[in-house]
């Protein structure tokens, strides 16, 4: 049945029949095809030369450069600011007070739009013409994430760029997390990778803001192993700025491995403070055991003084590095931290006396005495302190 000519049905009809496909911003050719996401601290010399060569490489393709800076005292967010002001494909994350790598590319790849996102240094050592392969990789669909490896045997470096001794870990770390991961890979550490968006947000609440080796926590949390594409390069020797990693790293590490091989049941952070904890008891039972010839309950006081200040400052500068106190504010924290895990200081003393006047010896009655505030002080110096 024909609506009649003029009537209000067929007037609406007209209108659907007339109304416009919804509008783009070029066509297709301007959708935004890649993020790339370039964590930052003291980089301020090599914001220009970086933003030059993914310019250079990435002729072709929609990009945006998303910068995100740990609040660089060397004005690292002011120099991407003052180029984002002419060109907005550069964006400027600016974090205060949070730092760590991995934190840096969560916040990064979250912020953006774009299909792919790839994980870049900002100290010019990876290389960027890499890029369009990888995303030709991830566009036709023949991978997941696309990895750049340092170790690959054919055409791939053999990161002397690192230094031996940074080499020689490398290669243990990689070793390490291939046999957490059960994954075939070259380079599970490389921090040089692009990678379906969704395979960041997804698992975003599982992983670990603190650390370096995102790709690897990456990989561990995700529900289906993702398909994996390595492909050699050279990897560069510095230009500028500073190598960020150091023994705090190291020990986040092994941490985060031993996190995903009890497939998360521990946190990465408890752990770290347990490690920093049994440290805090061998300068414990060292300081108990020069100081016994005073009197076991004066030792036992200056020992469990001793192994909180120890436990206070590896902990600010490992277990909490991404919150890490400076100046003022370690002195406050320390002062924090002494109060709190004084609370079950005398439980620690009257635990440890009766233990050692009941026989046994005296590096018992130490750690019996050392256990007792372990609990304590993890779960209130994490929320007071830091």
């Amino acid at each position: 049945m024909r609506a009649p000519s003029g009537s209000p049905l067929r007037h609406q009809t007209a209108q659907r029949a007339r109304k416009p496909a919804a509008p783009t911003a070029k066509g297709a050719a301007a959708t935004l095809q890649l993020g790339v996401i370039i964590p930052t601290f003291k980089e301020a010399p090599n914001v220009g030369p970086l933003l030059a060569k993914l310019e250079a490489a990435l002729k072709g393709v929609v990009w945006q450069a998303i910068f995100v800076d740990d609040d660089s005292p060397d004005g690292t967010a002011a120099a991407v600011k003052a180029i984002a002001a002419t060109d907005s494909r550069v964006i400027c994350l600016h974090r205060i007070g949070r730092r760590g790598l991995a934190g840096a590319v969560i916040e990064g790849a979250m912020a953006s739009a774009a299909p792919f996102v790839a994980v870049i240094d900002g100290d010019l050592q990876h290389d960027e013409t890499l890029l369009p392969q990888m995303l030709k990789a991830l566009q036709d669909d023949r991978a997941d994430l696309v990895v750049g490896s340092r170790y690959l045997a054919v055409g791939g470096s053999d990161a002397s760029a690192l230094g031996q001794g940074r080499e020689a870990g490398s290669r243990l770390a990689n070793w390490l997390g291939r046999l957490v991961l059960h994954a075939e890979m070259t380079d599970p550490m490389s921090g040089f990778f692009m990678v379906r968006r969704e395979l960041i947000e997804t698992p975003a609440s599982k992983l670990s803001t603190s650390g370096f080796k995102v790709l690897f926590d990456l990989m561990a949390s995700q529900e289906t192993p993702p398909r994996v594409l390595e492909l050699p390069y050279e990897f560069r020797s510095r230009v500028a700025g500073e190598s960020k990693l150091d023994k705090g790293v190291v020990l986040q590490y092994l941490g985060l491995l031993i996190s995903k091989f009890s497939r998360d049941f521990i946190s990465p952070r408890f752990l770290m403070f347990a490690i920093v904890g049994a440290s805090g008891v061998v300068v414990h039972l060292l300081i108990l055991r020069g100081l016994l010839p005073f009197g076991f309950a004066p030792a036992q006081l200056a020992a469990a003084l001793g192994a909180m200040t120890s436990n206070y400052l590896i902990n600010n500068a490992v277990t909490y590095r991404d919150r890490r106190k400076r100046g003022l504010g370690l002195l406050v924290g320390y002062f924090k931290f002494v109060l709190l895990c004084s609370v079950p200081l005398a439980a620690n003393v009257a635990v440890a006396t009766m233990v050692y006047e009941r026989g046994p010896a005296w590096w018992v009655a130490g750690v019996a005495g050392a256990v007792v505030a372990a609990v304590w002080n993890y779960i209130t110096t994490s929320r007071a302190v830091w």
